[in-house]
């Protein structure tokens, strides 16, 4: 089966009882039991619920995985990730990622004595040689939030294997979505989705998304999931499989306008800098182009007028993009990293890996790209 028609009919089928195409909201936390313990398949919705079952089946079928697994937010899914270490493991992650993942790795699970390494992971050297004995996890952000990085997930994932099978390597693919690269056909043993942003696709959900061929990890992974409680309801679960419909169309014109975008911003005389992979001038745009089909609707751009002022005035202006947080909505969002989406990062931090007060990030939309690029001109020339 062909992706676009893995969106939809992926692990799909008519609901059993009465042949529903999509499968219903089943609105209840309870299952009725025949006998203590005989169950029609459920019992109690925090360990399975049918609209949240159907979804999962398609998470796992677009991520070419045999277990997916729908979470109340996509930090949750990353939690989950982690409590799957004991204190004293080390974790390897790359220098800019996505600043709710870097407090929760600093703020909440340092104290229970995991250690963060952070490295460029542009070079591959950069991630084998910080393994110690004591790494049991490698976290990849390809492409990163908000630099557009790009990771060699086939190579980097070849190379930790090859000093140690049992480290677990793990993707966050929340910016490329399956659409454009799937890490589990890279050899990654676990992929994860901020299912908030491209999957739901709608802005109206916030949820996390893990997929996983394993079936001793899926096993653990759900245990977690089922302990710890941090599940998707059935509403959300029906929005985001209804999202998921339309993946394929949403990003295709993610990436069509996407690429329009950045190629504006290259050429506009305000502009010092733009970040996207689809650029030819992209450090790491042969790996990306071997590793994703397109290079989707994320870009971020430097302003030559470095000062915080100034990025505010083009935020401020903005008519058809949204200043607000999160990505990946069929609607053009802006955003300011260091006072927004890495706000959580120390200012000393945040300067040496680039993001800077005149770095701005756009999720480009699915409008038509003449508004789009109008408004920008516009809000540039404040």
């Amino acid at each position: 089966m062909k992706f676009n028609t893995k969106t939809i009919h992926g692990g799909q089928k008519p609901e059993e009882a009465t042949g529903a195409v999509m499968p219903p909201i089943f609105q209840t936390s309870t299952y009725a039991q025949s006998s203590p313990g005989v169950n029609k398949g459920y019992a109690y919705s925090r360990s399975a619920n049918p609209t949240r079952t159907a979804l999962e089946s398609a998470f796992a079928t677009l991520e070419n995985g045999t277990h997916g697994f729908a979470f109340s937010s996509g930090l949750s899914a990353i939690d989950c990730v982690l409590r799957t270490l004991n204190s004293g493991d080390e974790v390897i992650a790359g220098d800019d990622i996505y600043g709710g993942t870097y407090r929760m790795f600093t703020n909440m699970f340092e104290k229970y004595g995991l250690k963060f390494r952070y490295v460029d992971m542009n070079e591959v050297t950069n991630v084998t040689n910080a393994i110690s004995e004591k790494t049991k996890l490698i976290w990849i952000e390809t492409p990163t939030n908000p630099l557009m990085k790009i990771a060699d997930i086939e190579e980097i994932t070849k190379a930790v294997k090859n000093i140690k099978t049992s480290i677990v390597v793990a993707v966050d693919n929340t910016f490329a979505t399956p659409y454009l690269q799937r890490p589990l056909d890279l050899g990654v043993d676990i992929v994860m989705h901020s299912a908030t942003k491209y999957l739901g696709g709608h802005s109206d959900l916030v949820m996390g998304a893990l997929m996983v061929k394993d079936a001793k990890l899926a096993e653990q992974l759900h245990f977690i999931q089922f302990a710890a409680g941090a599940i998707a309801g059935p509403m959300d679960s029906f929005l985001a499989l209804r999202g998921v419909k339309t993946l394929h169309l949403r990003m295709q014109r993610h990436c069509e306008n996407g690429k329009a975008v950045a190629q504006y911003l290259l050429e506009h005389p305000k502009v010092s800098e733009v970040f996207y992979p689809g650029l030819e001038k992209h450090p790491n745009h042969g790996i990306a182009k071997k590793q994703m089909d397109d290079f989707g609707g994320m870009v971020s751009f430097r302003l030559k007028d470095q000062s915080k002022q100034a990025a505010l005035s083009f935020l401020e202006n903005t008519k058809i993009f949204t200043l607000a947080e999160s990505l990946g909505g069929v609607e053009s969002l802006v955003s300011h990293p260091v006072t927004m989406t890495h706000a959580s990062i120390p200012e000393a931090d945040r300067l040496k890996i680039g993001i800077t007060d005149s770095l701005i990030r756009l999720s480009v939309g699915v409008e038509d790209i003449e508004d789009l690029l109008a408004d920008l001109e516009q809000a540039l020339s404040k």
